[in-house]
């Protein structure tokens, strides 16, 4: 991973360098220049048409990201205040600040109806504002690992939720790790997307701070002792609604070694939040089948280990609906 990152900055400064060459340094930092100035002003646009509001969102074990946007209409900028978050967790949930500033400018790049470039310019018209030593703003030495696939997800949802515009997304990544002194494996698993006022959430997608993809069946199970026995949408796990909230998936891996599995994952507990009168989706739930036929449902987040023949199904979230479903 470390090699790929040095790579693909490797060969970014390469061609950073082919495009100055031919255009020129000055050329290169005006057309720089502009793109920030025109995302600065798509969002600033954006901003013009928002009203204020404020939200909390929690992680399955109460800690919470709590938000308050103040939008100033005339200037056409906002203050994003997370006051009242709570302190830093004592476990590896905690965000790092880089974290919570590229979940803001996800959002607000959402907002804007136009191909821009994600660039900082969209942030100019934001004032942050984040507590020292909280949830997502942690000291040193604190542990992340989580932060940036589980809490991320929890800022974008509160502040989707302060704008008021659609309903949660599923809110996790469903990470599943599994291994042993031979394999090693990291997966993560897509859910429901939240309604809008617009339109219905998308099924069994990757929602907001991750894209991963997923290994094709064949090449799974080919490379590693399991066997995919289902992978598909889970009818009827997102919210109800005017527009209906997205559906979640159900994935079982069989297992033919012996194995230790970690899943870290959220909204086990906490349904995905509906808007607007929209319902709230099903939480996800997490189970391994031993070999036997016997059932264990497991806690969001939990360390276990599987013997051939055992099976873990995971059933992801869906989103949340928007608008209630008796509206005409």
């Amino acid at each position: 991973d470390l090699k790929a990152q040095v790579a693909a900055v490797e060969k970014g400064a390469q061609e950073l360098l082919n495009v100055i060459a031919h255009y020129s340094l000055p050329v290169v930092h005006a057309y720089m220049t502009h793109v920030q100035h025109n995302a600065e002003a798509s969002v600033r646009q954006v901003l013009s048409r928002l009203g204020s509001g404020q939200f909390s969102c929690a992680l399955d074990d109460g800690y919470q990201v709590s938000v308050k946007i103040t939008v100033d209409s005339e200037n056409a900028s906002a203050v994003i205040d997370f006051t009242g978050t709570s302190g830093q967790h004592p476990g590896n949930f905690n965000a790092p600040r880089a974290v919570c500033y590229a979940a803001v400018l996800y959002v607000f790049r959402c907002l804007v109806d136009e191909d821009i470039p994600l660039n900082a310019g969209c942030l100019k018209p934001l004032d942050i504002i984040l507590p020292d030593a909280c949830l997502i703003n942690p000291v040193a030495p604190a542990a992340v690992v989580a932060g940036n696939v589980e809490t991320s997800q929890v800022i974008v949802d509160a502040l989707f939720g302060a704008l008021g515009v659609m309903g949660a997304a599923q809110g996790t990544m469903n990470n599943f790790i599994w291994g042993n002194q031979h394999y090693q494996y990291y997966e993560t698993l897509c859910g429901g997307a939240g309604a809008t006022a617009h339109a219905d959430g998308c099924d069994a997608v990757h929602t907001h701070m991750t894209n991963s993809r997923l290994t094709d069946p064949e090449v799974l199970e080919w490379r590693f002792p399991v066997r995919l026995e289902r992978f598909a949408v889970r009818k009827g796990s997102g919210g109800a609604g005017r527009h209906k909230g997205g559906d979640g998936i159900i994935r079982r891996l069989r297992f033919g070694e012996s194995m230790a599995v970690n899943i870290i994952a959220n909204r086990r507990k906490i349904a995905p939040y509906g808007m607007a009168g929209g319902e709230s989706a099903l939480p996800g739930i997490n189970r391994v089948i031993r070999a036997d036929g016997a059932e264990e449902l497991l806690a969001g987040t939990v360390a276990f280990d599987v013997q051939r023949g055992d099976a873990v199904e995971i059933e992801t979230p869906g989103g949340g609906g928007y608008g209630s479903q008796f509206e005409t």
